[in-house]
């Protein structure tokens, strides 16, 4: 997921529908996406945050904690990483 593209919860649920192939009623929060990656998507699988700023941390915290949280929870059949915007800069 390159958030270079990403600037919204919608625009990142309509990208996370078609990249991991999410069914037609995918509810589009949080409770929906956890229930989607914990027991619909075909496992193993790697999930990867690229171009994600110090903004971007913020606001997307909830997101970047329940990919975490399913890393843990699916112990080795899902992995997440987050990499960080090399040119960021603090907004202020």
């Amino acid at each position: 997921f390159d958030f270079y593209r990403i600037h919204t919860y919608k625009n990142f649920y309509r990208i996370c529908k078609q990249k991991l192939q999410l069914p037609d009623y995918f509810g589009e929060n949080l409770d929906a996406l956890w229930d989607c990656l914990t027991g619909y998507i075909e496992l193993p699988v790697s999930i990867q945050f690229e171009n994600v700023s110090t903004f971007q941390l913020k606001k997307f915290e909830k997101l970047i904690t329940l990919f975490k949280d399913a890393e843990k929870e699916l112990d080795g059949r899902f992995s997440f990483k987050c990499n960080r915007k090399e040119d960021d800069e603090v907004l202020g």
